[in-house]
């Protein structure tokens, strides 16, 4: 496979993992709860991020600090909206 081909691969994961843990913030943000998220599981892909950031030994590469790094960072936020119970203190104070 061509060099221009793997770059082009490559920048698939930069873009679609962290479009989608974007779509959760989005979601928790606008739900204003984070009720239903499980920050077990956000912590897990924030984990498996990061090492799989250090198994590929690419470490200055753009598509690999976007995608796998900075996917990492957002899915702590994650985790740390879900363990700081986001939401359910206005949820408590509505009903």
């Amino acid at each position: 496979m061509s060099d221009a081909w793997i770059n082009v691969f490559g920048w698939l994961p930069a873009v679609i993992i962290p479009l989608a843990t974007v779509i959760q913030i989005r979601e928790i943000l606008r739900n204003r709860s984070a009720a239903s998220v499980s920050w077990v599981t956000w912590t897990l892909f924030g984990v498996a991020n990061i090492g799989l950031y250090i198994y590929t030994e690419k470490y200055w590469d753009v598509q690999a600090v976007v995608g796998l790094l900075g996917s990492a960072l957002l899915d702590f936020v994650i985790a740390a909206l879900a363990v700081a119970g986001y939401g359910e203190k206005l949820s408590n104070l509505e009903s």
